[in-house]
């Protein structure tokens, strides 16, 4: 959902009222521990705490009115609005303009950089404003709400903070803005800059805007530090750069997870009503989010993301392995409906947690190995596999053994069908091929042997029931007539 380069994004004028409908063209800010979402006219529209499958604390991406939660910074008068990254890092920029050419910029950011011998990556969001041009008039609004919007927390105020108050959640806002206006969202002339950190009910040690100001350099540092060590094409390297901070974005480094989406319930298609949550971590799509980084010459997500792989594998006592899991290892992730959420731009409904865990879906094993496979073989890595970790993986690949050619609910999550999918039967293959090499490169011929022997017929048995002759292709199961699968 973040914008794919370091340029510019088009201006924006507002819709009727005091903000346009609902965009997906939003800029995401985060750390590895929680993320926002930003519209274009610099309004935190979403926001889970205090991690990505948490509470939406500012919720108006999924509903526009009295359960909305959002950090709005207004400027009055507006004209227009231009937004961009600061070049090769995951800092926000976000200009607006009023009808007398009056300007301010909002930067948005989420703390992280190396302190201290480990990342620091707190569950804070920064907010800074400085005036650009002229005397721009500007109404700061902050409005979270716990429990999925249904409770307007308690407020107290301190002399420069703001304490938001729920069952069980404390949120404090810590500013050098004036609280009075704040609170009471009342237009003000911006003189000076000002900032805002949200997190924690903690006190500061030290000035808020010596700490902002000192976060956003180091943050700054941080990721063009990581970008650099990209190794990028020589055509589209913005895009390619913006690309890889996003997908390093979806890892909660905690646990090692990588999260297919930092949001739940937006529309597959307008009026689908196939509103999936995916707060959570598909093993197939995190093996994907790797590639793509480990084609970059970034292996830290890697690294991170087999952490929690050998939890779940271990979680698993080697028998059947989820398609996805919760970013804490969560085996439940019980599906609900809240009906009092409109849902984005009205086409709910908005789902909680995903029935997909339910489902059997034999790729599963091959993305595993797959996800593994490179921890055998690349030198750079601080703890590359031994025979103890070969040991673990068969383990998963004696499971593809198990389920190839048995029916499953296939990679595309069929919720009323089952058959046995080419898919599913090549991803069983692909496990035991890469057995096989990594038994190779550990010296272990009988392993190497025994696996390669299983990927032989497993590759027999795919192209005698999955090859359509009639159409030249491969079918989507075994004996199908068709290469395509049926609308789900």
């Amino acid at each position: 959902m973040s914008n794919p380069s370091n340029e510019d994004i088009p201006a924006r004028a507002g819709g009727a009222g005091r903000h346009a409908d609902p965009s997906l063209s939003l800029g995401m800010i985060g750390n590895c521990a929680i993320s926002a979402l930003v519209d274009g006219r610099g309004r935190i529209v979403w926001c889970c705490l205090p991690r990505f499958d948490g509470d939406p604390v500012f919720n108006a991406l999924l509903d526009p009115g009295e359960n909305a939660g959002h950090f709005a910074i207004e400027i009055e008068d507006f004209q227009e609005a231009h937004q961009w990254y600061e070049p090769n890092t995951a800092v926000l920029r976000t200009r607006l303009t009023d009808q007398h050419g009056n300007c301010l910029e909002i930067t948005d950011f989420a703390p992280r950089f190396f302190r201290l011998g480990r990342y620091f990556r707190p569950t804070t969001l920064i907010r800074r404003i400085r005036p650009i041009q002229g005397a721009p008039r500007v109404r700061v609004t902050v409005a979270p709400r716990f429990d999925w919007g249904r409770i307007k927390p308690e407020i107290t105020r301190g002399s420069s903070h703001v304490r938001y108050i729920g069952d069980g959640t404390t949120l404090r806002m810590t500013t050098d803005a004036p609280l009075t206006y704040v609170l009471s969202q009342t237009p003000f002339l911006l003189t000076r800059d000002l900032n805002f950190i949200l997190g924690p009910d903690e006190t500061l040690q030290g000035g808020v805007e010596e700490i902002a100001r000192g976060f956003e350099q180091e943050t700054t540092a941080y990721w063009k530090m990581w970008s650099r060590r990209l190794a990028v094409p020589r055509e589209w390297q913005d895009a390619v750069i913006r690309a890889a901070i996003t997908l390093k974005l979806s890892l909660y480094e905690e646990t090692g997870a990588i999260v297919a989406a930092m949001t739940t319930s937006i529309p597959e298609a307008p009026g689908s009503g196939r509103n999936w949550d995916y707060r959570f971590c598909w093993l197939r799509d995190a093996f994907f989010v790797i590639r793509a980084l480990n084609s970059l010459s970034e292996v830290g997500t890697m690294e991170d993301y087999l952490r929690w792989l050998s939890n779940v594998v271990m979680q698993s006592k080697h028998g059947h392995i989820q398609p996805l899991y919760g970013i804490g290892l969560e085996l439940e992730l019980p599906e609900s409906v809240l009906d009092h959420l409109s849902g984005y731009r009205g086409m709910g409904p908005v789902r909680v947690g995903n029935q997909a865990q339910e489902h059997f879906q034999h790729d599963v094993y091959g993305n595993v190995v797959l996800g593994a496979a490179q921890a055998f073989h690349d030198h750079r890595l601080l703890h590359r596999g031994g025979a103890a970790e070969y040991h673990v993986l068969e383990t998963v690949g004696e499971q593809a053994v198990r389920v190839f050619g048995t029916p499953d609910a296939g990679m595309w999550e069929l919720r009323t069908r089952a058959r046995v999918h080419t898919s599913s039967a090549l991803m069983s293959w692909a496990a035991c091929d890469r057995l096989a090499k990594i038994g190779d490169a550990l010296q272990l011929p009988d392993r190497a042997d025994y696996w390669r022997q299983h990927a032989d017929g497993m590759k027999e048995r795919i192209v005698r029931e999955s090859w359509s002759e009639e159409r030249q292709a491969f079918a989507e199961s075994f004996a199908g007539a068709s290469s395509m699968p049926a609308c789900c």
